[in-house]
């Protein structure tokens, strides 16, 4: 097994009972650049309100940030352009599942997720959907207006968007975004990549590669792409069992298998979103599963589990297990990694407080921050 130090430490923690923080996912701007003339790294979280009276009931992300590598952060500040927007006089309009990311070749901070729509405050069931994405000023220290990702004009790209997902960036610049899509009326998601052009301001559709889906309830969602060695990883969400695939391009991939360990039983993941950790020396995925005396834990998201990958036999290295942040009762699913400096890697994942009383167990809605420091004898793929 690669060889880290893992460093548990918390960004902010606070429960009213009536909201909580979710989806705490962090992007960082490296020293020398715009905004960040220090040599350690500027990162930037965001996060959002989640309304513990309703299902994914979200409000406009907020952002808090380090300057000092996570020994301290600054309190949440909401962000005015990801408000909610009305666009009818019972219908409301916002963003979501939104993750930061460094772009190296336009030197920006990008943020992809997706929109979603209320009436009444209630997810509206057959909707529009489309990929959100925003750039961080890193000067003024706020989120610049979001943009929608321009898809095809086909009906399966009606209800279609990046939420959660884990992007690649190509050397010239261009981006492999993981979105899944469906027509609004239909049941099952399929999951593709699309190859974009982005010039530090615009995000734009050059193609899109094969479309995954299965036969199983609401497919695939959720995908995370990341480039090990000569090949592509992709992982898939999905109702029953997580999937894995992985291709020579980034675009073409074989036909997704149920993740399992290397001992063949199947890992145990369901319903819930993976995501990886790439060094240049090893593969590892982040996720959650059954079997970890955590029948109390909806959907079993908790704890956090990382090991390292296989990537010829596309299975996890049982022995590699570990787990990450801690479970407390409350789920951990909705998380996200980033790549700080070679040496760092950190996932994020704040406690959601759904259903009410899993506070009982210990849980506070904390954000943590795991941090995986690699030993200095080996340097992460940054």
């Amino acid at each position: 097994m690669l060889d880290y130090h893992l460093e548990l430490t918390t960004s902010w923690r606070g429960y009213d009972g009536e909201t909580c923080w979710v989806h705490a996912r962090a992007g960082a701007i490296p020293g020398g650049n715009i905004g960040n003339p220090h040599p350690q790294p500027l990162v930037v979280m965001t996060m959002q309100k989640l309304w513990l009276g309703g299902s994914d009931v979200f409000y406009g992300l907020a952002s808090l940030w380090t300057e000092d590598l996570g020994r301290t952060w600054t309190a949440p500040q909401s962000e005015p352009v990801f408000a909610r927007q009305r666009v009818e006089s019972d219908l409301e309009l916002t963003v979501c599942d939104f993750t930061p990311r460094w772009h190296a070749a336009s030197r920006t901070l990008l943020g992809t997720g997706h929109t979603v729509y209320y009436r009444d405050n209630r997810v509206v069931p057959i909707r529009r959907r489309a990929t959100a994405y925003s750039v961080f000023d890193p000067v003024l220290r706020r989120w610049r207006p979001w943009k929608e990702l321009i898809m095809p004009n086909r009906p399966e790209f009606a209800n279609a968007g990046a939420g959660s997902t884990q992007r690649w960036d190509l050397s010239n610049g261009e981006i492999l975004l993981p979105i899944y899509f469906k027509r609004p009326e239909d049941q099952i998601a399929r999951a593709t990549v699309v190859r974009c052009r982005f010039d530090g301001q615009t995000l734009t559709y050059i193609e899109h590669g094969d479309e995954l889906t299965i036969n199983v309830p609401r497919g695939f969602s959720e995908p995370s792409l990341v480039k090990f060695g000569d090949h592509y990883f992709l992982t898939l969400r999905n109702d029953e069992k997580g999937y894995v695939t992985k291709g020579r391009d980034g675009l073409c991939f074989e036909a997704p298998r149920p993740w399992c360990f290397d001992d063949g039983e199947e890992l145990g993941n369901y319903n819930t979103q993976q995501h990886w950790v790439v060094h240049s020396e090893a593969l590892f995925l982040v996720y959650t599963r059954r079997g970890a005396a955590n029948d109390h834990v909806f959907r079993h998201r908790a704890p956090l589990f990382m090991a390292q990958i296989d990537p010829e036999r596309l299975c996890v290295i049982r022995s590699t297990e570990r787990a990450i942040v801690p479970e407390r009762g409350a789920r951990l699913g909705n998380f996200g990694v980033t790549e700080v400096s070679p040496e760092e890697t950190w996932i994020t994942a704040a406690e959601w407080m759904q259903p009410k009383g899993c506070e009982r167990y210990g849980s506070d809605n904390t954000v943590w921050v795991a941090k995986l420091h690699w030993n200095p004898l080996n340097r992460a793929a940054f």
